[in-house]
């Protein structure tokens, strides 16, 4: 289910930006269906209007998350969005762009709930043996969510229906999902009704580094805020997103104006590097786990080379566009290996949240995702200014390198800075007292050196 609100959230998140080109598209097929007078610059604040709200929610989220359970505030923020969703149609036809751009930032808002609850659901069920599949698999969702909504979106919005069916069809899935999340949905094993007590136990007992109690500690904000490695994660997301936001926002307009896509093929040509992002996060997430479990490699060792093969690899391939911007075979071969290697970041950095602080996961994921949201607030109002032509290849050719270079030095601070050691500051309440030497004669154990853990 949590899988599911990633594919939907996603769906309702990138429709438009395939969505939005039929919208204004002139030379639509159907001559019955509204076309809106939107120009280039508009677009791109529409575009990024929805991470105006997004940007807001991510940290409250995954304080609140922490506090009530992941349940029902994933319940509610799916509901707000789907309902949005169903009236974006509506409000595009009949209201200012400037509306619009509200209704984006409404969606944004609520979607701002999804990661912090879904990495605090994450935090109470998965099994450290099987965190980074889990964590791959669920958040994998999110490309699966891209890989769907593309081409489905290219064939509605030339379809009888046109544009506005792409929203109609995502927004009625999100409904569709509340429902049954509100029946078979859980915070954790011990609140859910039907799961057998062995798998209880199993996962229970497993979770070392999470406290059953830990919706009572006090949030170490100071510490936080104040830690080398946090920070590592923030710049290393910051950076990622906004190369990431511009290929997922923009690369459907590049596709159209500078190579003459239709509709359907721009759909269905834009989700092939999500398409092969999906399958090699199944793949390395599986890989990355049995070398840890095999210990072939240390934690550490593997979420920093995982996040170079995503950032570094992705950086290459972008500077390789300016050297084939003619060739559109070899420009879409480029472009799906930039979203492949992508996958490398889920086993890498971006599950390093996990690690830092299980207590604070969703507090951490609300930190870094909310302020990695500049990002791609800030890609899409750059590209507009960079690209005032969008047929231009050099144009874009420019923007393709900025975005390089960010996966590239991202990448490179979280290899020299990051961290998978769990934070002292994951348990607040705990003082850890060091006695060395300590002899004890009754037991005869001398030398011994006794961590006591005092509450």
């Amino acid at each position: 289910m949590t899988f599911l609100s990633m594919v939907l959230s996603y769906s309702m998140r990138v429709s438009l930006s395939v969505g939005i080109v039929a919208m204004t598209d002139t030379k639509g097929s159907d001559p019955d269906i509204m076309v809106l007078d939107w120009d280039f610059a508009q677009k791109g604040i529409i575009l990024s209007s929805f991470y105006w709200g997004y940007m807001v929610t991510q940290i409250p989220a995954g304080h609140l998350s922490r506090k009530f359970g992941p349940k029902y505030l994933l319940l509610s923020a799916m509901l707000v969005c789907s309902a949005t969703t169903l009236l974006s149609p509506s409000i595009a036809v009949n209201c200012h762009w400037v509306i619009f751009c509200l209704s984006r930032v409404i969606q944004g808002l609520s979607q701002g709930f999804f990661f912090p609850s879904v990495n605090t659901h994450i935090a109470k069920w998965a099994p450290p043996g099987e965190k980074t599949r889990i964590f791959s698999f669920v958040f994998g969702g999110t490309q699966f969510g891209t890989v769907l909504i593309l081409p489905i979106a290219g064939y509605l919005a030339a379809s009888p229906w046109g544009w506005p069916s792409i929203f109609y069809c995502t927004g009625l899935c999100g409904v569709l999902w509340s429902v049954v999340w509100l029946f078979v949905g859980a915070d954790s094993p011990d609140s859910h009704p039907s799961i057998n007590d062995r798998e209880r136990e199993y996962i229970n007992s497993s979770l070392v580094e999470t406290s059953s109690e830990s919706n009572t500690m006090p949030t170490p904000w100071r510490q936080i805020l104040t830690s080398g490695p946090m920070w590592a994660l923030l710049i290393a997301s910051l950076c990622h997103e906004w190369g990431y936001s511009m290929l997922l926002i923009e690369v459907p307009s590049y596709l159209s104006h500078v190579f003459g896509f239709d509709i359907k093929q721009n759909g269905l040509i834009s989700s092939l590097p999500y398409i092969m992002k999906f399958l090699l996060m199944i793949v390395f997430s599986w890989i990355a786990d049995y070398v840890i479990k095999r210990r072939l490699l240390s934690l550490s060792v593997s979420r920093k080379m995982w996040s170079v093969i995503g950032d570094w690899g992705e950086a290459a391939a972008l500077w390789g566009l300016a050297c084939v911007s003619t060739n559109v075979l070899a420009a879409v071969i480029l472009i799906t290996i930039t979203g492949a290697l992508n996958a490398g970041v889920y086993p890498g950095f971006f599950a390093n949240s996990l690690d830092l602080a299980p207590n604070f996961a969703g507090l951490l994921m609300g930190i870094v995702n909310g302020l990695s949201t500049l990002s791609p607030i800030l890609a899409p109002i750059v590209t507009g200014y960079i690209v005032t032509d969008e047929t231009d290849r050099e144009q874009w050719i420019i923007v393709f390198h900025i975005s390089a270079a960010l996966f590239f030095t991202g990448s490179l601070i979280f290899v020299v800075f990051g961290s998978t050691d769990t934070q002292p500051w994951n348990n607040p309440t705990t003082d850890v007292v060091e006695i060395k030497n300590l002899s004890i004669t009754d037991t005869n154990v001398k030398d011994a050196k006794v961590n006591v853990i005092r509450s």
